[in-house]
């Protein structure tokens, strides 16, 4: 299986936190990362996102058909549960979530450190 992991793009600051949306940048960034995506081969079975706003909308903005939402990426995911959302949804999975969540999944799953991850960065992770 094939996990794409992907911090969401640029957000408004505001409150609640969970209604923050992206910034004209931040839509930029994630339209740029599903064509690098793209130029990579990678088609994914699914995009999952976070129930938060600025997680669908870097899902809707990468430019794959058929996001869905998976409460289980919400802020706090563990490891297991990015692995989980990820085998429920197919062999090639995008997933975007949340910082620190995202570092800590690769490092995690992919054996290695936690690597930085700013704003719309992605990890490409071939898991058994």
């Amino acid at each position: 299986m094939r996990v794409v992991i992907v911090r969401h793009a640029e957000a408004a600051p505001g409150d609640p936190d969970e209604l923050r949306p992206l910034t004209p940048e931040g839509r930029a960034q994630a339209r740029q990362l599903g064509d690098r995506l793209r130029d990579e081969g990678i088609v994914p079975d699914a995009v999952v996102s976070s129930p938060l706003l600025r997680a669908r909308e870097t899902a809707t903005a990468l430019g794959f058909d058929g996001a869905t939402v998976d409460d289980r990426l919400a802020p706090g995911a563990a490891p297991e549960d990015v692995r989980a959302v990820a085998a429920d949804h197919g062999e090639t999975v995008v997933v975007v979530g949340h910082q620190p969540d995202c570092g800590r999944a690769v490092a995690a799953l992919g054996g290695g450190g936690e690597p930085a991850f700013p704003p719309c960065a992605h990890a490409t992770l071939v898991l058994e």
